[in-house]
């Protein structure tokens, strides 16, 4: 089943692009802030989210880890 009908996998795969994009962005600012507009700056906008939201986004990852080794 693909990622985009499965909810679950669908919100595992977004927690991912957002904690890879905010990782990418720490580790290599001028790869993530050269793209703010357009296709690529969606990856500035996720970075820029994990950035803020990071202990929200935390909480959610162990919440999304511990409902997929429970399932």
């Amino acid at each position: 089943m693909s990622a985009l009908f499965n909810f679950q996998s669908l919100l595992l795969v977004i927690l991912l692009i957002i904690c890879t994009c905010t990782y990418a962005r720490a580790t290599v600012p001028t790869l993530v802030d050269r793209n703010k507009e357009g296709v690529f700056g969606l990856f500035f906008k996720f970075a820029r989210i994990g950035e803020r939201l990071s202990p929200w986004l935390a909480m959610a990852c162990v919440a999304m880890a511990i409902s997929v080794l429970l399932s």
